[in-house]
Formats: structure tokens, sequence, C-alpha cells
């Protein structure tokens, strides 16, 4: 992923830095697109994951939509060339400026979270004289078998209508005016490697369709959302995530009617194995028990291990020294700053490059100024 022309280019930057390995993006793309093709599926790119504008550009060009949390990145996408048509907006807190926005360009669909937000719709809706088109968010309670903060499909999560509110909703919906229910939406959690949890969810979307159709409702679009997970432990050994497992346990599991679309939201399965953050080393601080490698990049740049307790695997592009184990630490002024505990690495010294992998999704587009840092800048393996 990173070769010894990239290492040497590092030498001479300011790091820290994100380095996309357009490349290998482009194989990932690839083979996704050809097993959603198989099926005939449909895709929206998960745009919370990576809104970097060349990254978009290339996923655009494979022929993904746009999956969008906020205005702002409803807007974003379609100023990034994604058809309107292809965009659809998820999230339990949309505004009314949001809500607007996304009427006035024309959204494929509003994945909808409550008949609350059900009802603010259809009345923008009715205000600009359109109709908006929705599927609902179901939370189906099944377990994602991931972290606790990425778990969105249980029925304690903040997250889509519950099975238990889903009759009244689709009453509420028979009043509105400027509603159009096309179809059903879920997500159950992100980083998710069991397979057999996307196996249960088509399970549990087999019994909801079929009560919806005793009930007098066909559903065009079935959305399964994303949350396929990749190998943050061996990234090098496997880049790509099992698309072809993935969408064959979807093929095998979902019935469908005739007609029917399947559509998906991937992000991280798609970006994160093309990134990696790049760092200096600043110091070898020496503990009573544990040597602290100290690098110029922290939480400020990558999140992910302070707010999730995340791994991601981290090797030294400029040593060939034996392993050493260090806790590898950030400059932050924050305990949590700390990328990984008791970690072996090719023994460091100060300038020695650090190359954190799997940082593609939620990490450039999830960096931040606390304490004042700068913002990393990024570089692509095919223009650096």
């Amino acid at each position: 992923m990173i070769d010894q022309r990239a290492i040497e280019k590092f030498k001479n930057l300011e790091t820290p830095l994100y380095y996309y390995d357009m490349d290998l993006l482009k194989r990932t793309l690839e083979l996704c697109r050809r097993e959603l093709d198989k099926y005939g599926y449909k895709a929206h790119y998960a745009l919370k994951s990576n809104i970097n504008k060349r990254i978009l550009a290339l996923i655009k060009e494979y022929g993904f939509g746009a999956d969008c949390v906020s205005g702002n990145e409803v807007m974003w996408a379609y100023e990034a060339g994604f058809a309107p048509e292809k965009i659809v907006f998820a999230g339990v807190g949309k505004t009314d400026k949001e809500i607007r926005q996304a009427l006035e360009i024309g959204i494929f669909s509003f994945n909808c979270e409550s008949t609350a937000e059900i009802s603010i719709i259809d009345e923008l809706a009715g205000e600009m004289g359109k109709k908006a088109n929705i599927s609902l968010r179901i939370n189906p309670d099944v377990d994602a078998h991931t972290h606790k903060f990425i778990t969105t499909g249980k029925k304690e999560n903040k997250f889509g209508i519950s099975l238990n509110k889903l009759l009244e909703t689709i009453e509420a919906i028979k009043n509105c005016k400027n509603i159009e229910l096309i179809g059903i939406h879920f997500h159950v959690g992100s980083q998710i490697t069991d397979i057999d949890v996307f196996a249960t969810l088509c399970e549990k979307v087999n019994v909801i369709t079929a009560w919806l159709k005793d009930n007098g409702l066909h559903i065009k679009s079935i959305n399964l959302g994303g949350g396929l997970g990749i190998d943050y432990e061996h990234p090098l050994e496997n880049p790509i995530a099992d698309f072809e497992k993935y969408f064959a346990t979807i093929n095998k599991h979902l019935h469908l009617d005739e007609g029917q679309e399947v559509h998906f939201e991937p992000g991280r399965s798609l970006v994160a194995q093309c990134g990696a953050l790049i760092s200096r080393v600043l110091y070898i601080k020496e503990g009573d028990n544990i040597d602290f490698l100290i690098l110029d990049a922290g939480m400020n740049n990558l999140i992910r291990p302070a707010l999730y307790e995340a791994n991601h695997d981290i090797i030294n592009l400029t040593s060939s020294e034996a392993l050493h184990t260090y806790d590898i630490v950030g400059p932050v002024c924050e305990t949590s700053d700390k990328f990984a505990s008791s970690k072996s690495i090719n023994g460091a010294k100060r300038g020695d490059l650090i190359a954190i992998l799997s940082a593609g999704a939620y990490g450039e587009v999830m960096s931040m100024r606390y304490n004042l840092k700068d913002i990393a800048n990024h570089y692509y393996s095919d223009n650096l």
C-alpha cells in the first residue's frame, strides 16, 4: 500500500498527513460494483465516512449514489455531481432548513425515523408544492455484534421506528397529502464482521415485507443500509472487504417480489483501507513499565481509538530495527489521546515515519482543531 517512493516523498512533507492509495480504492470499487451488478443491486455511498472530493469523484465515476445524514452532506454530494435521484437522506434530527434543501433539489428518498418527522416533511413539502418520497427506517431489534457505540439496530437505540409503532406510523402516513411511501430502510450497525448478522436481518425484513403486503402495502425499495466490516487487524493481507460473501448472503436470504429494488449504503468498506495517517516520532519517553512513542499526530487527526477504543494496525516505515513494545500516543492534552497500548513495532527513533493504517474512513472527515492543532493535509498515490 505504501511503497518506498511514497516514503521518500513523506520525508520532505509536513506531518501529520493523510495518504490515499487510489489504486486500492479503484480495485475496491471495481469489486463492489461487480458484485452489486451480479444481483442488480443499487448502492449509495455513505458520505459520513469520507468527504474528500477526489475520493467522491471516483466513487461517483463507478456509478454509486450518495447516502447523507445532514443537509450539508446532501448539498456536498449534489455539488460533487451526484444525481439527486441517487441521493438518500437519513438521520433522526433533520432540521426544517435541511428538509427544504433536499426537497428543492429533488432527492430520491428521505429515510424517515419517526411519525413526527414524517408530519413535518409532509407539511414542508406542501408549502413548497412538492411531493416527498420517503422510506421508513425500521428498527428490527437485531444485535450487530459490534461496539456498543456503533450499534444502531437494537430497540434501545435512538434510530428507526420500532416494530410496535409500525402500524401506527403507516396509519399516520395515510393522512399525509404530500408524501409518497416508496420503501423501507434498515441499518443495524457499523464494522460488522459476522456475516450471519446480515442473514438475520434479511429474515426480519422478510417478515416485515410480508406483513406490509398483507396490509395492502407493496414496497418498491428495500434499503439494507451498510455496516460491512473490514480487517483492521491485518489490513495489508486483507485490503478489500468480502463483498462477494456479503452480497451472496443477502441474495440467499432476502425474499423479493417482482419489481422490488434492493439498495445498500456502504461507506467504511469502500474507503477505509485506502487511507493511512502518516506521522513523525517526536520523542521516545522511557516509562517505569513501558516506553511511550510520542507522535505529532493525535486524536484531533484520528479520533476513533479515543472514541470507540478502535484498533488500527501501526507500522514504522523507516526502521528495520528489532521489534520494541510501546504505548503509542499523540500530543493532545488528554489521557485518551492514545493510538495503541503495548504495541510491538520496529524500534523507533526521533524523526521516524509511522503509518496508522485503515484510516480512510472516519479519519480525515472527523478531524478537528482541538488544542488549536492544524488540520492535516492530504495526498494521493497517483500525484504525490
